[in-house]
């Protein structure tokens, strides 16, 4: 029972902290609402548990190999960070949105597969919740994982859409997604400075 609440407690720190995928979430809940969000949401969380069930099951001997796979995927993921903080700035301020600009689930996929935050927990998820002799383990806390981060997901998507209740204008909803949409590449040239430094 200790070993399934640690799964959890991980599980949501992880998912429900801050990140590239959570903001886009939180934007999108914001200038779409839940419904139309839910699809990035699927997506995102689909790719993060693939990805993790990849990582787990044999690439973490290749990332061991070659350490600088991670410095590569970084500047990769950044590059893919600042299309979507681009995307969200230059939305339509307009409340009731048809689906410009609008997150799909490839793109939550793709974000997970290329995000480093994503892959450094799933790196840390292999050191704490794998053992050399089974999967057993593994295979547990990544259903734990799955069903943790698409509720975490989700909740930053409810919580964007409450916050129309704040933005219920054009323009605060502008400064919003110019905000998040900065705040994306911000972090994004964050994480490119610190692959060259």
């Amino acid at each position: 029972m200790s070993l399934l609440i640690a799964m959890f407690s991980f599980s949501l720190v992880m998912s429900i902290s801050p990140g590239p995928v959570n903001m886009v979430i939180l934007s999108s809940g914001a200038s779409y609402g839940v419904r139309k969000t839910f699809s990035f949401v699927s997506g995102a969380s689909i790719g993060f548990t693939l990805l993790l069930l990849f990582i787990g099951l044999g690439f973490h001997k290749i990332i061991a190999l070659y350490p600088d796979f991670l410095k590569y995927l970084s500047i990769a993921g950044s590059m893919l960070i600042i299309y979507m903080g681009y995307l969200i700035a230059s939305s339509s301020s307009e409340i009731n949105i048809e689906k410009q600009n609008l997150p799909t689930f490839t793109q939550g996929f793709l974000l997970q597969w290329l995000n480093p935050k994503a892959w450094l927990a799933s790196v840390a998820s292999v050191s704490l919740f794998s053992t050399p002799d089974s999967h057993r383990v593994f295979l547990t806390f990544s259903s734990v994982y799955f069903v943790v981060c698409y509720l975490s997901l989700f909740s930053w998507s409810v919580l964007g859409n409450k916050a129309t209740l704040l933005l219920n204008s054009e323009f605060r909803l502008k400064i919003f997604n110019r905000f998040m949409g900065g705040l994306l590449i911000a972090t994004a040239c964050f994480l490119l400075y610190s692959q060259f430094n």
